[in-house]
């Protein structure tokens, strides 16, 4: 008997069917993804915003009953892919597994590159300077992916290194039924975009432009990707995608990336940060000219918009449920030739040596 695949035949009110055996779940604006295995045991891949550890617990609950997963996968570590992996860590008491690259930045040791809010045009883009930039630290529960390429707890699935987004950055492929869950390498909306955030239009997209600190690395993960012929996609943001549709987007995407993904200005566009197994070492220096307020003031009403349609309509819903309890009966979540990397100067630039997070 194998109840995973009972339970599989129903519905989730919490989250959405990309393949078999792997499901997404939607926190405020990114994904997270449950994949089970046929024996009943199951993984979480990231772990959405903070505060989505009791939505995370409440789907998990719908689809695998009691059990705990046997591990947390991470693709990265940005906040929006790390938000409640703490505290489910240590609730399951599970390992959690990343990319090396990815450690200094899970480990407490140095802060991510810094995000520019001056590319992407799109409130997501204009509000990243509010955005939580500290590193968290796990180091209780963090592992190292296996160098071979599989995937702890998935027997059919292996991991691929995407670098580009992030220096660890990691998708993961299942080979039998070529279905792929590709973080944020590439996401299928406009990745600084509010308006599309609440459309959820299906389109292949480069990486989010404003956390995005090495162009060159994402072109030839994207390259990568494709090579994989997927025939399901999901990723960080946006609904999956499949079959041609899928294929001659991303087709179109690896070859006007320089083009369609890569900005035309910002602050990584000609050099990327310079980052190692210890974290950032040099970022290139911000531009002149800081993102106008007017912008981030839009990105941020604009936020407030959203919210307040969110808390409107979740007062509709509960007044209607109200309603229907009166009247019922009662019943008992790169470099560009030629140009150097540049040091940014920091409260520790007398150490050459020296992991920061002070940047601008």
């Amino acid at each position: 008997m194998e109840p995973s695949n009972q339970r599989s035949q129903h519905e989730s009110k919490h989250t959405f069917p990309v393949a078999p055996g792997v499901w997404g779940l939607k926190t405020i604006f990114v994904n997270l993804f449950f994949i089970s295995e046929p024996d009943g045991s199951w993984v979480l891949l990231d772990t959405g915003i903070y505060g989505s550890a009791g939505k995370i617990r409440e789907a998990a609950r719908e689809l695998f009953g009691n059990t705990r997963p046997r591990a947390i996968l991470l693709t990265h570590g940005h906040f929006d892919h790390i938000g409640a992996v703490k505290e489910l860590a240590q609730e399951w008491s599970v390992p959690v597994y990343a990319h090396p690259l990815e450690l200094p930045y899970l480990t407490g040791k140095s802060s991510y590159p810094p995000p520019d809010p001056s590319v992407g045009g799109g409130g997501m883009a204009y509000m990243s300077f509010l955005y939580p930039k500290k590193p968290i630290d796990i180091s209780s529960y963090i592992e190292l992916l296996p160098p071979d390429g599989s995937v702890p707890g998935l027997i059919d699935w292996r991991w691929v290194h995407t670098p580009g987004h992030t220096a660890g950055h990691v998708s993961f492929f299942r080979e039998r039924d070529r279905v792929l869950l590709a973080g944020d390498a590439f996401v299928t909306r406009h990745g600084e975009s509010l308006l599309a955030v609440m459309t959820q239009t299906r389109e292949v997209h480069g990486p989010p432009a404003y956390y995005t600190s090495d162009w060159g690395a994402a072109h030839h993960s994207v390259e990568r990707l494709l090579e994989l012929n997927p025939r399901v996609a999901a990723t960080g943001h946006g609904l999956p995608m499949k079959g041609e549709e899928l294929l001659w987007q991303l087709e179109d995407l690896v070859k006007d990336f320089w083009t369609k993904a890569v900005p035309s200005h910002g602050r990584y566009v000609h050099e990327p940060a310079i980052t190692d197994d210890q974290g950032v070492i040099s970022v290139p220096p911000a531009g002149d000219s800081t993102v106008p307020k007017v912008l981030a003031a839009a990105g941020v009403v604009a936020l407030a918009g959203m919210a307040l349609v969110a808390y409107t309509k979740r007062s509709s819903k509960q007044r209607r449920k109200q309603t229907a309890m009166r009247t019922r009966p009662f019943s008992h979540n790169r470099p560009a030739p030629g140009i150097p990397p540049s040091v940014v100067p920091t409260l520790e630039e007398d150490n050459p040596q020296a992991h920061t997070n002070n940047y601008p």
